[in-house]
């Protein structure tokens, strides 16, 4: 068994290394030194992380102002076409059977398959290129890579 004095000599001797060996000035500053490099270490990360969201954000925003144009711009075209004469005239046309005089209708006959397909375009679909994680970060960190 162990005795009280022994418990306290190693007690002492414990707070003694502590104190002399492992509590001295320049520990203590080197592992405050250590602290702060860490914390801004994070503090950069999360910075550079909010950042790159905010910038995907803003560029999705980009995108999406784009096509809102492009969408007024088509609206305004077409209202300028159901404007027209030409617009109010093929209507007159279509719905009312009217014709200008001295016109004769003409009746063709259906289009054939071969017909209907002959001048059909293919349709692409544009993909957009999806990039790696570490592809994304270089770009962000380098926007010419």
């Amino acid at each position: 068994m162990v005795s009280m004095n022994a418990i306290k000599m190693k007690l002492r001797r414990l707070s003694y290394k502590m104190k002399h060996d492992f509590l001295t000035v320049e520990n203590i500053v080197l592992l405050l030194a250590i602290i702060l490099c860490l914390v801004c270490t994070y503090q950069s990360i999360v910075s550079m992380s909010r950042n790159w969201e905010l910038s995907e954000r803003l560029t999705a925003e980009k995108r999406e102002l784009e096509l809102l144009n492009v969408e007024v711009e088509a609206a305004e075209l077409e209202n300028q076409y159901y404007a027209s004469d030409e617009y109010q005239e093929l209507i007159a046309r279509k719905s009312l059977d009217k014709q200008m005089e001295g016109e004769n209708m003409v009746v063709l006959p259906e289009n054939t398959e071969a017909a209907k397909n002959k001048h059909q375009q293919k349709k692409t679909m544009a993909q957009e290129k999806t990039y790696s994680n570490f592809e994304k970060w270089m770009l962000y960190l380098f926007p010419s890579f």
